[in-house]
């Protein structure tokens, strides 16, 4: 709990400083190759959070992975968090920094369940009623497939959800069935 609040200032440190320097997408675009880094190798997340590797390794390891590839000041923030011991939040960090950034810029998230991958023009008509639910311009939708629901869609929006699928159907139907109103219950 306390690193997350760490990882948050940081978060919001940078932030502020990327939309200073107007170099907000960048940053992000950054953030996003890091946490998607950190999700394919559990190796580098053991790195970052090994007590047995000295944070000077660690420092000049990451700066040969990312100098020449990431803007000047998400190679600062590293280096300011590796010198300061911190690198252990960076994948907390990345993963967050995301969410802030949306938030910035006014983008809703929106999840949706599919028995099938959608088609666009379905994805489209999910996307609008996302954002008429989000009350956002813009919705960042998160695709899901699931079998069990065969047909229909849920759609999670913040702490909204539609569930018009078949399956919660069914479950509905037959908890309606086995209540009968022609047997006297004692």
């Amino acid at each position: 709990m306390a690193s997350s609040r760490v990882a948050s200032r940081y978060v919001k440190s940078l932030l502020e400083l990327a939309v200073e320097e107007k170099a907000l997408d960048a940053v992000h675009n950054d953030m996003l190759m890091f946490a998607a880094a950190c999700k394919r190798s559990n190796d580098l997340v053991l790195m970052l959070r090994s007590p047995v590797i000295p944070h000077e390794t660690k420092r000049v390891i990451l700066e040969k992975l990312l100098k020449g590839k990431v803007h000047k000041l998400t190679l600062s923030i590293v280096d300011i968090l590796t010198r300061k011991n911190r690198e252990p939040l960076l994948p907390e960090i990345a993963g967050e920094f995301h969410h802030a950034y949306n938030v910035h810029k006014g983008i809703g998230r929106a999840n949706v369940t599919t028995p099938v991958a959608m088609e666009a023009a379905t994805r489209k008509k999910i996307e609008d009623m996302a954002k008429k639910l989000s009350e956002m311009s813009t919705v960042e939708l998160e695709e899901k497939v699931d079998k069990d629901l065969i047909g229909g869609f849920v759609l999670n929006v913040g702490d909204k959800q539609i569930d018009a699928s078949i399956k919660s159907k069914l479950k509905a139907l037959k908890v309606k069935f086995s209540e009968n109103p022609y047997v006297k219950e004692f």
